[in-house]
Formats: structure tokens, C-alpha cells, sequence
């Protein structure tokens, strides 16, 4: 089983940045045996494109998120990754273009394997909020490396926290109008410019 996979967009944007960009992926929102994969997870299940895409489409991917969601419940899901990433010569790591930090323990293995990975750039849009900014905001639940950015999506249960003014964030837009009018950069198609020194991170909704 390949752990890290490259969608559409994945390779469009490898090709224009000249990079190697994977993604990791677990079940949207649930497994099949009822574990949420989203924990934060409010508007944004109405408009979710994994619930709705190639996810649920073919039965064969959904089995393939299905077990990639037990591996990261393994002991040796680090060194599983960290092997997947050094066959791939990856240069960069979406976590997520489907699922979430399900768990403080789970995001940990993450902050881990991007420790152990200095030179490769790790990315996420997250709900998990609270895992980043502390239940009311403050001090972050648990530090993280400088390689492994993340963009915190607004929907969730817990929008509350999102500074807009400093935090790296991302918004849905009806239209790349109103996401440029807005001062957001459109991120719709090319997946690295969510990492750019423009913290507001705008997708058009499809």
C-alpha cells in the first residue's frame, strides 16, 4: 500500500513549483465503523469535496483510506512513513486532503515524522483548532516544528479561535472575485501558494 499518493492537483502543482508534492489521506469526516476522523468539523461537512469526490465514488479508494486510517494507529506508523517519504524523494507533504487530526496522540506522530524530516516541507489544512491554540486560544496544546505549517480552516466548531489578522487561515468563496476582493490569495489550483507570506488562504468553492 502506497501511503502518500498525489491526487490531480497534487501533480499540477508538483509540475509548476518543480517539486515532488505528496498527500496523505484518511476517511472524510467517519470510518465505516463510526470513528471521526473530523472531531471539529461543523459547516464544513455540507461542502466537503473528499465526501463528495473519488472518495466516495470508488469503493476501492475508500478501502484504501479505510486502512490507511489503521496504519496511523500503529506503533510503527512514523517509520512506515518515514520510509514512503525517503522512496518518494518527496519535497513536500500535504497531511490531509481528506480527514483531520483526529487526536492530540495522532498529530504528534505527525510533528514527529516532520521532526525527523528537517528539509521536507509539511503542510495542513486543519479544524482541530484547539490542538494549535489552546482550548480558549492561548498557549498552543502542543509545539510544532517550523517544516510543518498549517492552515487553520474556518467551518469548524471552534472558528472562535481563528485570529484572521495573524493566523494562517483558509476561507471558502463562492468566486475568485470575491476571494481577491477579499485580500485572499486563491489557492484553488495550485496547492503550495497555502504556504506563501500571504496568511490568508482562499479556495473557491466546487
Amino acid at each position: 500500500m502506497n501511503l502518500l499518493t498525489q491526487n490531480t492537483k497534487m501533480k499540477k502543482t508538483s509540475k509548476e513549483n518543480n517539486a515532488k508534492i505528496f498527500n496523505f489521506s484518511i476517511p472524510a469526516y467517519k470510518t465505516e465503523s463510526g470513528k471521526v476522523t473530523c472531531p471539529f468539523a461543523k459547516e464544513c461537512i455540507k461542502y466537503c469535496y473528499a465526501q463528495k469526490g473519488n472518495y466516495t465514488r470508488f469503493p476501492i479508494v475508500k478501502q484504501l483510506m479505510e486502512k490507511k486510517y489503521e496504519t496511523t494507529k500503529k506503533d510503527n506508523f512514523i517509520l512506515l512513513m518515514n520510509e514512503e517519504i525517503e522512496k518518494k524523494k518527496a519535497t513536500h507533504i500535504r497531511i490531509h486532503d481528506s480527514g483531520d487530526f483526529y487526536s492530540v496522540k495522532y498529530l504528534q506522530k505527525w510533528i514527529d515524522i516532520a521532526t525527523q524530516n528537517p528539509d521536507i516541507i509539511f503542510y495542513a489544512y486543519t479544524k482541530s483548532i484547539p490542538f494549535f491554540k489552546g482550548a480558549k486560544g492561548g498557549k498552543p496544546t502542543i509545539r510544532r516544528p517550523k517544516n510543518l505549517k498549517i492552515i487553520l480552516s474556518e467551518g469548524s466548531k471552534r472558528d472562535i479561535l481563528i485570529n484572521n489578522a495573524k493566523d494562517r487561515h483558509a476561507r471558502i468563496f463562492k468566486d475568485v472575485t470575491k476571494l481577491l476582493a477579499a485580500g485572499y490569495i486563491d489557492a484553488s489550483n495550485n496547492d503550495l501558494k497555502a504556504i506563501t507570506s500571504n496568511k490568508k488562504v482562499g479556495l473557491v468553492y466546487h
